[in-house]
């Protein structure tokens, strides 16, 4: 078991001592299984030389399985003070190679002081979950610091990450997430392993980073064509994306798309080409 690898007492037990219930208000889920969140942690790759960034550790469950995994160095995020505590005591037990850093996820951005590789593993509050992703997959420069994202999600979420054209799930995270990563989802996880349970079923997903998008686009002109495209994804493309081109209808043939479909019909390739010809 891994309470008698890390030599720390079992997670019920922190939570005990520090008082420390779930917050609804913050999307508190705790993973409290140390075998499950040893598993998520190996799906993150070799971490022996790797900076890890977590957000949301909460008692840290995963961030003891991070810790143990031989991580060089791991930087969690915390929101809620209630958890300083027990996190401090992590880091003493493990030499201080954890690092807390007090706030909103929203408002750091501790990759500028972390040392390349650095890998994302987080079991993601379910209110930031989205927007930290979508920050994440577009930054002012690509290749990001980042190598890969472990994530996990509602398993919703996840699917619409890794959906493909012509599905429901699919959407502007999975032309994100798409153009510049291999996406996968690696597993599920049931609402029982949590505590509270939430209402519904989890998916850890693995986005490993490509050196270079896998089309020719301008991260800003294809986020914005995606965001309008999809914003009325009912609408036949010519009606959703009127008003971005005084020549819509040809552009849109020239990138290979008939103006009477869909958003959810066109290819990741397709989209590229199209934002392409409206930028210039």
């Amino acid at each position: 078991m891994m309470l008698s690898i890390d030599g720390l007492p079992p997670l019920r037990e922190v939570i005990n001592t520090h008082d420390l219930l779930a917050k609804k208000a913050l999307g508190q889920n705790f993973l409290l299984d140390l075998n499950l969140t040893s598993k998520i942690a190996r799906q993150a790759g070799d971490l022996k030389n790797s900076d890890v960034l977590e957000v949301g550790p909460g008692p840290g469950g995963l961030t003891r399985a991070l810790l143990h995994q031989g991580a060089r160095r791991v930087v969690a995020i915390e929101q809620d003070k209630r958890f300083l505590p027990a996190l401090a005591e992590v880091s003493e037990h493990h030499g201080g190679k954890l690092e807390v850093l007090h706030g909103d996820a929203l408002s750091i951005d501790p990759l500028a002081a972390m040392n390349a590789p650095v890998r994302i593993v987080s079991n993601l509050p379910y209110n930031v979950g989205t927007e930290l992703l979508t920050r994440w997959l577009t930054p002012l420069e690509w290749p990001p610091l980042w190598q890969s994202l472990t994530l996990l999600f509602q398993k919703e979420v996840a699917q619409r990450i890794v959906a493909q054209p012509r599905t429901k799930a699919y959407g502007r995270l999975s032309i994100l997430a798409q153009w510049r990563c291999n996406a996968k989802i690696i597993m599920e996880i049931p609402p029982a392993a949590f505590t509270p349970s939430p209402r519904v079923t989890s998916a850890l997903v693995h986005l490993e980073r490509l050196e270079k998008p896998r089309f020719k686009a301008d991260a800003k002109t294809l986020t914005w064509v995606v965001a309008q495209a999809f914003g009325q994804r009912r609408k036949m493309l010519r009606s959703s994306l009127k008003g971005i081109a005084t020549d819509l209808e040809d552009q849109l043939l020239a990138a290979e798309i008939n103006p009477t479909q869909r958003a959810e019909e066109i290819e990741l390739e397709q989209f590229c080409m199209l934002s392409e010809l409206i930028r210039k």
